[in-house]
C-alpha cells in the first residue's frame, strides 16, 4: 500500500495532524510526518515533494496556517495528490490559511479541506488510495457505516428524550 506524506508548517499545528493520523492508523494506512516550513525550509520542502514518490508515498496532506503556502509550494514539484488543510490561526481566524491554500493558479491543484478539517483530509487521502486497493475500501466502507449507526443510535436517544 501506498502511504501518506504528511507535513506541517509549524508544531502548531501537530493537534490537527494528530487527528488526520488517528484516522489512518484506524484505517491501516502507512503514514509519515515532518515539519518544514515553505518559507523557512524551502529546500526540504522541495527535496520532500520531489523524492515523495520514489519512497512509496501516493498522496501528501500539507498543513499551514496563516499564509499557508506549504501546499501549493508542495504541489508545484510533485505531480501526487496534495490535500491542504488550512489551520486556524489567532490573527484572521484561519480565513487567511483558507484562502492562501485553496485559491491555486492553473495547473498546480491543491485540493483543499476545511479549516483545521485533519479528519476530511485523512478520509481523502483514503478514498484516493482505495481506488486502487480493494481491502481499504471495504475498510472506508465499514467505517462510513459504523459512523451511519452512531448517528441512529443519537436519533433513537433524542427521540425518547423529547
Amino acid at each position: 500500500m501506498k502511504k501518506v506524506g504528511i507535513v506541517m508548517g509549524s508544531d502548531s499545528d501537530a493537534p490537527v495532524i494528530e487527528k488526520a493520523v488517528n484516522v489512518l492508523k484506524e484505517l491501516k494506512i502507512p503514514y509519515e510526518v515532518h515539519i518544514y516550513s515553505a518559507h523557512r525550509t524551502p529546500d526540504k520542502v522541495r527535496e520532500f515533494s520531489e523524492n515523495a514518490e520514489e519512497r512509496g508515498i501516493g498522496v501528501i496532506i500539507a498543513a499551514a496556517g496563516m499564509a499557508a503556502h506549504l501546499a501549493g509550494v508542495i504541489a508545484a514539484s510533485t505531480t501526487l495528490p496534495v490535500i491542504g488543510i488550512p489551520c486556524r490561526s489567532k490573527v484572521l481566524d484561519g480565513i487567511d490559511a483558507l484562502l492562501s491554500t485553496v485559491q491555486m493558479p492553473p495547473g498546480i491543484p491543491v485540493a483543499t479541506v476545511a479549516i483545521d478539517g485533519g479528519i476530511n483530509a485523512a478520509l481523502l487521502c483514503a478514498q484516493i488510495l482505495a481506488i486502487s486497493d480493494t481491502e481499504l475500501s471495504k475498510r472506508l466502507k465499514a467505517r462510513r457505516e459504523d459512523e451511519a449507526k452512531k448517528v441512529i443510535e443519537k436519533n433513537k436517544d433524542i427521540c425518547e428524550k423529547f
